[in-house]
């Protein structure tokens, strides 16, 4: 047996990406034992520049796409301002992207299953660019926000080919950390757009200002050709693996994991959605102070990702630590529910926990699901975990601006039901499949 502590633990839960880092695995004929030796020999024989290059090209790849999604949102002003629409229809407009990402999600991720994590994103990121030049140069709106939907469909390659080369290259035992840091990138795309976007569309117009996501999007797609694809076995000796099968079928626990993941959505969007406007009209903070708080948060957030998903690395588990955030988001709504109501200070401490515990849950759901789904099924069920958390997260603003509207900590506590829901659904991590140690034994 392999003396990594890890090793030991993950013979223990069945990781279908290194199907070949446990013995007990490794069963049928000896030629069929060396040819699934493969995928491990090339993790490891990889070097460790190479392996965190590949997670930055990741980063950057869904840094790029969340630029492109997200500053769409920093047009509104320009499109209020200088072409004369309403509040309501420049949403609309710069809502185009966000729809054009959850029609296209699991598309992509067939196709990442089929060709592969690099073709995926140099197309997708080289069609997002194109989409985003054609809309520099278009005076229509109705072309623009066709334009927009375009490039919200192609942008959404990022989302299911990133992760994928992220869980591909790390091993298990580091992987939770590299997928904790990877999940910055929206925030850090959120934070370029944000810087960016809002002075140029004011001083030189929304066509002006689209060149910066088409800039960004060029650049990661012709980077994105140096991306080299984590090894997998081939389609007979994954077949043999039973690395084909649909992964959903028998079991529960993509779908658990699906369904954990949409109730732990709302909170997170409940907070990044009211938390500025909370601080400035019910506690009566300035735009300034409470713009610094929210930025604080989402920087705490990141770091609370990447120490989630480090602690998920140590325990030996990602079912563990996202049922303990689970239970702590719950307590923190509720705490910033019964504070608000009492007009507490406190308020104020448990908005800042809360702002971090409903985002660190989001790498270790995506790290569980690739990892289960393995390498020819991980991009559809990661296309099936982004659509899913998105189509709940976008009727967030409407139902709970309704209830905030009326009470701002009937908003919270509500938002915190859907926490504690969640946490007798996550489900246990997966059991190992049962080895063949005679076949094994006797090749």
């Amino acid at each position: 047996m392999p003396s990594d502590p890890w090793i030991v633990r993950r013979c223990k839960v069945f990781d279908k990406f290194h199907i070949s880092r446990c013995p007990v695995h490794i069963v049928g004929s000896s030629e069929n034992r060396e040819s699934r030796m493969n995928t491990t020999e090339q993790l490891a024989g990889i070097g460790e520049a190479r392996r965190w290059f590949m997670l930055v090209l990741g980063m950057l790849a869904q840094t790029a796409g969340a630029v492109f999604i997200n500053g769409a949102a920093f047009l509104i002003p320009s499109l209020h301002d200088d072409r004369g629409l309403g509040l309501a229809t420049a949403g609309f407009v710069v809502a185009m992207p966000t729809v054009g990402i959850m029609l296209t999600l699991i598309a992509w991720g067939v196709l990442v299953d089929r060709i592969g994590e690099r073709l995926v994103l140099v197309i997708g990121l080289g069609l997002t660019a194109a989409a985003s030049v054609a809309a520099v140069v278009s005076t229509s709106i109705p072309v623009l926000a066709v334009l927009l939907l375009i490039g919200g469909m192609a942008a959404a390659s990022a989302n299911s080919a990133s992760g994928r080369v992220v869980v591909g290259w790390f091993p298990p035992h580091r992987r939770g950390l590299a997928m904790g840091i990877r999940q910055m990138s929206v925030p850090l795309g959120v934070a370029v757009a944000a810087l960016a976007i809002p002075p140029i569309a004011r001083d030189h117009g929304v066509g002006a200002a689209l060149l910066v996501p088409a800039a960004v999007c060029a650049t990661a797609a012709v980077l994105c050709l140096a991306v080299v694809d984590p090894p997998r076995p081939n389609r007979t000796d994954a077949a043999e693996q039973g690395l084909l099968d649909n992964p959903y079928r028998g079991s529960r626990q993509l779908w658990r994991i699906h369904a954990t993941s949409i109730l732990l959505v709302v909170p997170q969007y409940v907070v990044w959605t009211y938390a500025l406007v909370w601080l400035m009209t019910d506690r009566g903070w300035t735009a300034a102070a409470a713009g610094v708080l929210v930025t604080v948060t989402q920087i705490l957030g990141a770091l609370g990702r990447m120490s989630v998903g480090a602690l998920s690395d140590r325990v030996g588990s990602r079912m563990r630590p996202l049922r303990w955030v689970a239970v702590t988001a719950a307590v923190s709504m509720l705490g910033l529910g019964v504070a608000d109501w009492f007009d507490s200070p406190v308020a104020i401490v448990m908005l800042v926990v809360a702002s971090v515990a409903t985002v660190a849950p989001n790498g270790l759901a995506f790290t569980a699901v690739a990892e289960i789904s393995g390498p020819y099924w991980s991009g559809r069920a990661l296309g099936v975990q982004n659509t899913s958390q998105y189509v709940f997260a976008s009727a967030v603003p409407p139902v709970f601006g309704a209830l905030a509207a009326v009470s701002f900590p009937i908003a919270f506590l509500v938002s915190a039901i859907f926490p504690a829901l969640s946490v007798p659904i996550v489900p246990d991590d997966p059991r190992p499949e049962v080895a063949d140690e005679k076949a094994d034994s006797t090749g």
